[in-house]
């Protein structure tokens, strides 16, 4: 299904597997891929966006399947995906360390992602257990 936010990375899921991303989840990625062009220039980016779509995509189709983590400190069905487990599957080139989590739930037939998190981040304190969620 095709994504039309500017915050949310080219490269739609198939039709079968849905996300939807919250306003905090949207305001992380537009973040991190400023910082990404910031630091390490346009390309750099460029594969970091392409990285986040592949682990959408995954986190989608895999749901709580192998890869995912259960995360039960963080809230009731939170589970997190670090996006080092998409990089074969990036269609933008090789990213060698990716170094963020998507913070993420299942409600019915939709993955809800909550958070778009730096692994050194303490997950935790950047979760609320109500605006998280929303979009």
């Amino acid at each position: 299904m095709p994504q039309t936010n500017p915050a949310e990375p080219a490269g739609a899921p198939s039709p079968e597997a849905r996300y939807r991303l919250s306003q905090a989840a949207q305001a992380d990625i537009l973040q991190i891929l400023a910082w990404s062009s910031t630091q390490f220039g346009q390309a750099a980016r460029e594969r970091y966006q392409a990285l986040i779509a592949a682990a959408l995509r995954d986190i989608a189709e895999r749901r709580d399947g192998p890869g995912s983590t259960a995360r039960p400190e963080l809230g009731p069905g939170v589970l997190t995906w670090h996006l080092r487990q998409s990089r074969a599957r990036s269609t933008g080139g090789n990213v060698h360390r990716p170094r963020h989590f998507v913070v993420f739930r299942i409600d019915t037939d939709t993955v809800i992602v909550g958070r778009v998190l730096h692994d050194s981040m303490e997950l935790r304190h950047h979760l609320d257990a109500l605006s998280t969620w929303t979009s």
